[in-house]
């Protein structure tokens, strides 16, 4: 791969054969910070102040919600791609792609959770949940499915719902999204399975996970072209992996702290048997160098307030830490990533990947996201989720559909209902049961929490 290539500037509606975007005489800024400033701008990312990182529904400020998750998983990407980029200089074609780099993985890791539906990843396995449900248990319903829909939607995923989002669903004056770079869009994409592709068990990490759906495939095979990825990630998207893992072990942590779900004294007692394991050096410096941080300050914290501000310092530390480690990571396997072999995860090759193994398994995973707040928060989420799918299933728009199939039907989104009533030219005949499934989808994912919950009070309620 070639940075060349990787940065190409035209954009999805060019790259289908449309026209080139616009640029007012007065615009200054090149094509990649535009992304980032329709990003910003963007209705998605507004959305994501009401969704779930952690905690649904969580009545506490300072607790994070995916769009604070999100920007601050855009500020560390930046942050390594800017001092990846200075490393890299004498291997760039041109100095300017410095910059380049940098505003992309910020772009990506502001853009990397948009597709999410209501309640975080819990959303996303309730939506396959209830097509492993229906599927099976109403065959004639969805017989006419190719083999390829059908795992699309058993398969449903958050990252192949941003690219089917930011490429076709958020109208201004047509159907190309935000019409975004596809070297911006190329390093958006975490994985790169189809869903067909997910049966092979010996599967890379590159395909863990379904990277765009059986509708998004011709804009996926321009990209890939252009970009000369192929079928290989993006060097940003491996790079923004690696800042959402980052930010999200240890902040989830401080989030648990702050909600009172687990005490800093517990993640004492679960990381003092594992210093040789972290690195004594690493577990003085950000464990041990938090305490003293808060001891040695002019105002003397107690309870929950000490607990609080450790957390802080040792997010901060270990933050600095790893962004550090990655990037020596990503040199070392420079040569790797850029021939697209390199089909692990950065973070936890690195130095510090131990530590951030101990923070994800040994605190995480058994204590902040199985808590009872958090396990009953999902439940409830899974069930409107159920139901609201139960309900607009029932949509209609057809000459002999029911007056309530027909109401059903009016209640979705505008957008998405215009996307559902004009089948994209570019790709080839989709069944209408899938299409509808999309249309579903679409409307679930673009709803936040609160506005889901409302909804299903309302229609299930009064």
């Amino acid at each position: 791969m070639k940075w060349s290539s990787l940065l190409c500037k035209t954009r999805a509606r060019e790259l289908l054969g449309g026209s080139a975007s616009a640029r007012i005489s007065e615009e200054t800024r090149d094509e990649f910070e535009r992304d980032y400033g329709r990003s910003i701008f963007s209705t998605p990312v507004r959305r994501l102040q009401d969704k779930a990182q952690v905690f649904p529904l969580e009545p506490i400020d300072a607790v994070r919600t995916r769009l604070t998750h999100s920007l601050e998983v855009s500020s560390v990407a930046r942050g390594i791609a800017s001092g990846l980029a200075r490393t890299l200089m004498e291997k760039l074609e041109k100095p300017e792609f410095s910059h380049d780099i940098e505003t992309t993985a910020a772009t990506s890791g502001l853009l990397h959770d948009v597709g999410n539906p209501p309640f975080g990843h819990a959303g996303e396995e309730a939506i396959r949940e209830w097509f492993k449900r229906r599927i099976p248990g109403e065959p004639k319903e969805f017989a006419e499915l190719s083999d390829d829909e059908r795992e699309d939607l058993l398969h449903f995923e958050g990252n192949a719902q941003t690219l089917r989002l930011l490429t076709k669903l958020q109208i201004l004056s047509d159907r190309y999204g935000l019409n975004l770079t596809a070297g911006t869009l190329s390093a958006l994409c975490k994985y790169t399975a189809t869903s067909l592709e997910l049966k092979n068990k010996d599967r890379p990490r590159s395909k863990k996970k379904l990277g765009y759906f059986t509708s998004e495939s011709p804009i996926v095979s321009k990209i890939r072209d252009i970009t000369g990825t192929g079928d290989a990630r993006h060097p940003i998207a491996i790079l923004v992996e690696a800042a959402d893992d980052i930010v999200y072990s240890v902040v989830d942590i401080e989030d648990g702290i702050k909600k009172g779900v687990i005490r800093w004294s517990l993640v004492r007692e679960l990381l003092d048997p594992e210093v040789d394991e972290i690195g004594k050096e690493l577990f003085e410096e950000c464990i041990v160098g938090a305490q003293k941080k808060v001891g040695s300050g002019k105002f003397a914290a107690t309870g929950q307030n000490r607990d609080e501000g450790i957390s802080q310092y040792f997010r901060t530390l270990v933050i600095g830490k790893a962004s550090a480690a990655v990037q020596k990571t990503f040199m070392k396997q420079y040569d790797e990533i850029m021939s697209g072999n390199f089909n692990d995860e950065l973070l936890y090759r690195s130095q510090v990947g131990p530590l951030y193994n101990l923070l994800k398994n040994k605190i995480g995973v058994p204590y902040v996201y199985a808590s009872k707040e958090t396990l009953r928060l999902e439940l409830l989420g899974c069930e409107v989720i159920h139901s609201l799918m139960d309900i607009f299933w029932k949509a209609d728009n057809s000459a002999n559909a029911s007056k309530f199939g027909k109401k059903t039907y009016a209640l979705l989104s505008k957008n998405y209902r215009t996307i559902y009533e004009r089948p994209d030219e570019h790709v080839g005949k989709l069944s209408p049961t899938y299409q509808k499934a999309l249309l579903i989808t679409d409307y679930i994912c673009g709803m936040t929490d609160s506005f889901a919950v409302n909804l299903h009070n309302e229609l299930r309620n009064g």
